[in-house]
């Protein structure tokens, strides 16, 4: 867009908004927005854009546009223009979220929705000799650990969904966790975001502590071009949870170690779930371990495993970097539902990974246009083609498979891997029933495969038995630090409701991922009700590290904290199962 027309626009826009009683018609935020980003940037054909409205898992709804802006500026434009036009905005990135908090929930929105997609703005700078970064809302994580690695340092998440395509600022505002052990959820204090106050007007902060001019388009353009000191000051604000490995490492206390609403880890960008349009983010960086080694663990006695991570948390002078839990349930499905990401991850690298999974989702939206196609057609293409290659599971897992129902899959690093084997040799060697053994270099690489396969599998399966079978339950929760019992014990009212039960997770943060398929024809509503009624009794908390989105009733600190970003209710209403309607604060000042 041309400085002119950029002026215009910025003129007609506030102009607009001015007007005692004046709002932009629909038509008239289509035009303007047209004007900004140019046709083919903005799609309004709801068949066009449904792969942008509709929810990785689950969810979905109608938008009057989905946007794409190629820059920060354009993103400010569009806000300015929604704001006039008295519009909703949903912030978007890479759709990867579980909870549908990335995309519109139905068609009950009393004003009309415009959808903003941010993965064209995703440069990554490197500053303060690499200790930091500053990250644009269309980076992603898989994008940042490689150009980390040319520095030899790592980013906050180096498994997990980094693979699929999150961004950076994504983990940032929906207080994402991950595997790694000491770094907790992903947090900063320092960001640049455009809020909405309880007036209705939209401002620009600049909390990223760095010099980047006064104005939004001065602010935004030097952001974008890199046009700033790589060093600057030392802030006294934290970019990361620096106080993770203490909280972790306090077993006896009865709280969990990281969940969505705890009101230590919610501040402006950290945990704001689309309440705030928010443009880069400021986060550490952490130097490479210079030698890594994994161990596989398998145990057929919850109380054993509860010993070893007490022991382990309380006593080693190391912290592990990840620990990683399957029950063989998961286990079994991950190796045939898992197979075909297994396969793809380990023959073509993580690199191709992003680009393959929005290619499918392209295609499923066409495919499942087509009425005499069967539902989930790549899915179930892919899962033919899987099932033709070789046993991709190393021999030793599988005879643990077969001996043990809970594995563990514990990584060290430096002098942790000397500590941690003279640790594991005298516990095993005692009167405890299970044991472990090193892995081999191949042999860790394909057991963290097999536990990153496991979270699309439980879907994988679901679709392939999509007849006999009936929803998937996906919660993730975080239990209290001194829990002994660790694993759930299911009244049977809710048993027989269930087809499988899969049991995956973080094992030394207490955070679990337990993904339920019912049996055809039970109520999904009432087994979930009945689920997190039994998770308040144990102290649990849920969500863990996805967020609440669409899914979950927020708790009372973070509505709080939702209010105060968003005060009219402008951005991503609804999520925790709030008002999707329109708040007007500013009659009570």
């Amino acid at each position: 867009m041309s400085k002119q027309i950029r002026q215009n626009h910025q003129n007609e826009t506030f102009n607009s908004a001015n007007e005692q009683d004046s709002v932009l018609s629909p038509n008239e935020v289509l035009t303007k927005l047209t004007t900004v980003l140019g046709a083919s940037n903005i799609q309004a054909d709801p068949e066009k854009n449904e792969h942008y409205r509709m929810g990785w898992r689950s969810g979905g709804g109608s938008a009057l546009a989905v946007l794409f802006p190629q820059t920060l500026l354009d993103i400010w434009y569009c806000l300015e223009t929604c704001v006039a036009g008295n519009c909703i905005i949903i912030m978007q990135a890479a759709k990867t979220g579980l909870t549908e908090g990335s995309t519109p929930n139905g068609n009950d929105y009393d004003r009309p929705v415009v959808v903003i997609n941010t993965l064209a703005m995703d440069q990554l700078y490197l500053i303060n000799n690499n200790e930091q970064v500053i990250g644009l809302p269309g980076a992603t994580l898989h994008q940042l650990q490689n150009q980390l690695k040319s520095v030899n340092r790592s980013p906050h998440s180096v498994i997990g969904s980094s693979s699929l395509g999150a961004t950076v600022v994504g983990g940032v505002a929906n207080n994402s966790g991950g595997a790694l052990v000491k770094r907790g959820p992903a947090y900063t204090e320092l960001a640049l975001y455009a809020q909405i106050n309880e007036h209705g007007k939209l401002s620009l902060v600049n909390h990223l502590e760095i010099e980047l001019g006064n104005s939004p388009e001065e602010i935004l353009a030097n952001l974008q071009q890199g046009n700033f000191n790589k060093t600057t000051a030392k802030s006294e604000k934290l970019a990361s949870d620096k106080e993770y490995i203490a909280r972790v490492s306090d077993v006896n206390a009865s709280t969990p170690s990281r969940f969505n609403a705890d009101k230590r880890r919610l501040y402006e960008a950290s945990g704001c779930a689309g309440k705030l349009a928010v443009f880069a983010v400021r986060l550490d960086t952490y130097p490479n371990a210079i030698k890594e080694k994994s161990f596989y663990i398998g145990s057929n006695d919850v109380g054993e495993l509860a010993e070893l991570r007490k022991k382990i948390l309380s006593s080693f002078e190391n912290t592990p970097e990840v620990g990683e839990y399957m029950h063989r349930d998961i286990f079994d499905i991950s190796a045939k539902y898992g197979k075909d990401t297994f396969l793809s991850v380990h023959h073509l690298g993580t690199d191709a990974l992003p680009k393959l999974f929005s290619i499918k989702g392209r295609i499923d939206t066409i495919l499942n246009k087509v009425s005499w196609l069967p539902k989930h057609f790549t899915d179930k293409a892919m899962q033919l083609i899987a099932k033709a290659f070789p046993q991709h599971l190393p021999k030793r897992m599988l005879e643990y498979r077969d001996k043990y129902e809970h594995h563990l899959i514990i990584k060290m690093s430096d002098d942790g891997i000397q500590e941690a084997e003279t640790f594991l040799e005298s516990f095993f060697s005692s009167s405890n029933t299970g044991a472990y053994f090193n892995c081999s270099d191949d042999e860790a690489s394909r057991a963290y495969l097999h536990r990153f396969a496991a979270a699309g599998a439980a879907l994988r399966y679901e679709v392939i038995h999509e007849k006999e079978v009936g929803e998937i339950l996906a919660l993730d929760i975080a239990i209290p630090r001194n829990e002994v019992d660790w694993l759930e014990k299911l009244p049977s009212d809710i048993t027989q409701q269930l087809e499988k039960k899969l049991y995956y997770g973080h094992f030394f943060c207490y955070v679990f991922h337990q993904d339920y398929i019912l049996k055809k024809g039970a109520d999904a509503k009432l087994v979930k009700k009945k689920m997190l009624q039994l998770l308040n009794e144990r102290g649990a908390k849920y969500p863990a590290e996805h967020n609440v989105g669409h899914l979950y009733d927020a708790e009372p600190d973070l509505k709080n904290f939702y209010q105060a970003l968003d005060p009219t209710n402008t951005f991503n209403p609804g999520i925790g199962k709030m008002s999707k309607n329109k708040r007007n604060c500013a009659c009570c000042l």
